[in-house]
Formats: C-alpha cells, sequence, structure tokens
C-alpha cells in the first residue's frame, strides 16, 4: 500500500507520551514532543513506579532495544514477597513471588527519577524542552495546530495530549470530562535502607512490599528498593557485565538521587487529617504521620520518625477521574493520566499509560503506512483505551478511595475483620497460597510457562 506519512505531536514527555514518541520514532513516523519543564534536570522527584509485566512488554514494544535494556538494568531487585500486616505489625498474609521469572513476565520497581532520565534518553532529535502548551486550534485544510505559553507553535496531523491530570488539552477537547475527589489523604517518606532498618521491621517486611490495613480507612504501604549502584554511584558486586557497561555509559546517572531505601505511604480519609497538613513540610509531615496512626506498632513509629525529612510530603487533594462515554474522533486525542487519572489503589496508573502508548503507537503506524484512514486507527484506539482505561479507574478507587468498602464508618470495621479472616485462611493454607499468587501475578499481566508467548526480536 502507498504510504501516508504523518507528523504527530505530542504533549508531554511523561511516561506514556514518552514511550509513544519512542515507539513512533523507531517505526520512522515524525513526532516531536513539548514538555513543560526547561530542562532534563528540572523536577527531578518523585517516589517509586511498579512496573508490571504487562506494562514492560509495552515497554519492550515500544522502545528501541538498547534503552529498554537499560530500563532492566537501572530497575530495582525484583520484589521477593508481598505482605498483609495489622497495624501492630502482625503478619496477617505473606505471599513469596518466584524470582525465576524471565524480563517480560516479571514485577518491576523503579525510581520515578531513573524512569523519568531513560525514557528521556536518546530523544534529542524529537524531544523539546520548555514547552507549555495553552492550547490548540484546527487550520482549514483539517491539520491541527498546538499553541504554546511562550508564543511559539507547532503543526501536525494528530495532537496526543500527554500532559497529565491536569491537561488542558483534554479541558479544550473535552470539558464535561471531569476529576473528583477520590477522599484519601496521604504523606509518605524516604528511608535509607541498612541494617537499622532490617533489625526493626519483621524480615518478610525488609523484602518487597507491604500492606496494612487498619481500623478507620487508613492505609499503609511500604516498598523495599535496593539498586545496582551505592551511594557513590559505583557499581555494586555482582552485576551482570552488560548491565555494567549500560550503567556506566548511561548520562541519567548523574540526576539520579535515589540510593537503597524503603518508601512508606501512610493514606487516611480526609477528617482523620490533622489540621494544617497542606502546608506541613519536613519534620512536620513526621509527627503528622505519627499523629494519623494513632496506636500502631512502636516500630512502625520509629520507621516514619527515621525518614529523611526532604524526601517527605503530603497529599491533601488526589483526584480521580469520571468515567465518560466515547466521543467523536478527530485527529486529537489523549492517554494516560489525561484522561484515566486513578489513584493508587491497584498500582496500575503508569502501566495503564504504557498500554496506551503501545496500542496508539500500532495503529498510528498502521496509518502512517497506509494500511487504514488515520480516524479509523484513532477511533480503535480510543474504544479500547476508554473500556480498559475507566475500568481501571473504577477498580482503583474500590480499593482506595471514597468507594472502599473499608472506609465506610459503621461497616468498615466488620469488612476489616472478613479481609483479614479471609487471609489468615489463607496464610494458613498453602494451596490457598499458591492459588492466590498465581491468581496475583495473572492480574498484573504475568504468564504462567504454558501461557507465555513465544518472544520476538
Amino acid at each position: 500500500m502507498s504510504e501516508s506519512p504523518l507528523h504527530v505531536l505530542v504533549i508531554g514527555a511523561g511516561t506514556g507520551g514518552m514511550a509513544l514518541a519512542h515507539a513512533l520514532h523507531k517505526n520512522k513516523v515524525s513526532v516531536a514532543v513539548y514538555e513543560r519543564d526547561r530542562t532534563r534536570a528540572d523536577f527531578l522527584q518523585g517516589h517509586r513506579v511498579g512496573i508490571n509485566p504487562e506494562g514492560t512488554r509495552a515497554l519492550r514494544a515500544c522502545l528501541p532495544d538498547e534503552l529498554f535494556e537499560l530500563f532492566l538494568a537501572t530497575c530495582a531487585s525484583p520484589m521477593e514477597r508481598g505482605n498483609l500486616y495489622t497495624e501492630r505489625l502482625g503478619e496477617v498474609l505473606s505471599l513469596e513471588f518466584p524470582l525465576d521469572r524471565d524480563a517480560l513476565n516479571s514485577e518491576k520497581s523503579v525510581s520515578r527519577v531513573t524512569l523519568k532520565q531513560v525514557l528521556r534518553s536518546d530523544a534529542d532529535d524529537f524531544l523539546h524542552f520548555g514547552k507549555y502548551c495553552t492550547h490548540y486550534e484546527h487550520t482549514p485544510d483539517g491539520r491541527v495546530v498546538a499553541h504554546f505559553e511562550d508564543g511559539t507553535s507547532a503543526i501536525g496531523d494528530v495532537l496526543v495530549a500527554a500532559d497529565g491530570t491536569r491537561s488542558r488539552v483534554r479541558q479544550q477537547y473535552l470539558p464535561h470530562a471531569a476529576l473528583d475527589d477520590a477522599e484519601m489523604v496521604a504523606v509518605a517518606g524516604k528511608v535509607p535502607l541498612d541494617d537499622r532498618v532490617r533489625d526493626l521491621l519483621p524480615p518478610h517486611m525488609t523484602r518487597g512490599m507491604s500492606i496494612i490495613l487498619a481500623p478507620g480507612g487508613r492505609f499503609f504501604i511500604s516498598h523495599t528498593m535496593e539498586f545496582p549502584w551505592g551511594d557513590d554511584l559505583r557499581l555494586k558486586n555482582g552485576i551482570g557485565s552488560r548491565d555494567a557497561e549500560l550503567i556506566s555509559a548511561w548520562p541519567g546517572l548523574q540526576f539520579d538521587n535515589t540510593r537503597d531505601h524503603m518508601i512508606w505511604g501512610l493514606a487516611v480519609p480526609p477528617h482523620l487529617a490533622p489540621d494544617g497538613l497542606a502546608e506541613a513540610e519536613g519534620a512536620q509531615i513526621i509527627e503528622m504521620a505519627r499523629r494519623m496512626s494513632p496506636g500502631w506498632s512502636p516500630a512502625l513509629h520509629r520507621l516514619i520518625e527515621m525518614s529523611d525529612p526532604s524526601t517527605c510530603g503530603a497529599s491533601t487533594r488526589q483526584s480521580t477521574s469520571v468515567p465518560v462515554e466515547a466521543w467523536e474522533t478527530t485527529n486529537v486525542t489523549l492517554l494516560g493520566d489525561a484522561i484515566h487519572t486513578m489513584t493508587p489503589g491497584r498500582g496500575v496508573g503508569a502501566n495503564t499509560a504504557l498500554k496506551d502508548a503501545q496500542l496508539l503507537a500500532h495503529q498510528l503506524v498502521g496509518a502512517h503506512r497506509g494500511e487504514r484512514p488515520l480516524l479509523e486507527a484513532i477511533h480503535d484506539y480510543e474504544t479500547q483505551m476508554i473500556d480498559y482505561g475507566f475500568t481501571a479507574v473504577t477498580e482503583s478507587l474500590k480499593f482506595y478511595g471514597k468507594d472502599n468498602p473499608l472506609n465506610r464508618p459503621v461497616l468498615g470495621r466488620a469488612a476489616l475483620t472478613l479481609v483479614r479472616g479471609g487471609a489468615r485462611l489463607i496464610n494458613n493454607v498453602p494451596p490457598l497460597k499458591r492459588g492466590v499468587t498465581n491468581r496475583l501475578l495473572a492480574s498484573r499481566g504475568a504468564h504462567t510457562p504454558d501461557e507465555r508467548p513465544a518472544r520476538t526480536t
């Protein structure tokens, strides 16, 4: 078929936007990304991103081979366990995750800073900084023009909004697509991972992810993050030669501020948040976290006290998208948080954005090659994305947010008792435990050995 060349404008250089851009670029589709950050080193903040097998496969499809290898090399050590505790650190359930799964079939933990820098590598040809999109318009011949705060503009055949939760493109294009308050208030921090922490906590807790579901709708989560490099940025012993070569040559390492640590987060319904949390910083947040967790294990309070105050932050409004019906397709579309912002309840926000990027790239490459009309390709993307994207929004809110039954004033305690009772039963019956582990991994996109597709190059 004859080719119909496209030029794609991507607004926002976040996870989904950059994955899409890399996928288009490697398939020889003209693309330009416009990012409001002024330099690559701006806004080096954030904690952990969990990339599940589905997200990993999407990255593999989108990124050039060496950049995908770099992503793998800069991930933290694999998560060994998933735990559920009481607020007094009594073990309710501890699942052991197999560590012999291949790279495309396992959970990944990566620093947000690291992932950002990896995705912005090898992008000088198409990534433009200091470009804050204010609005867009269509030309008489149907192309789309993006206008920026600095007075410049760019014209293309397709405009993709990847500019996050407060997307200006979405506000113009889909003004009825609203955000709602998830009705959870959260604080978080990082603690250097050392022998003091390992001696303080139950052994399983320092080997992966741990969750505490406590009375009143209180929610606590921690993740262990151990990286291939030490405090001096030198690679640790035992790093494979290929990984060592990639990491040593990676200029993004100079921007990374992450060393081995535990990240923790504590969330409560708004009525349980202390006054003044919105203005609190550093040591104040540490003290407020203690007040938000009355009667909890002294070890948990000590963990919070050991946090580096400069890493502590608070969020007094967490947004969730209100699902919308399909809209009439044009050459403007959206991906990631720009259309389906969700709570962290299921840990799939970044993974859903990556799924968007892979699917949209596939459709746009087909249109570029003349295999199908452009609007038909975008429509097929939007039809699938609206379905799985808003399903993820709804399910995340049920686990973390106002739709979680544990947050209900009267029924919440009864629901918590049922959850803990069922989890304890599973913890003590090995066949049930194995079944729950397999179902959990499958829900994150993992394949059993019989299901795994052959890897393509």
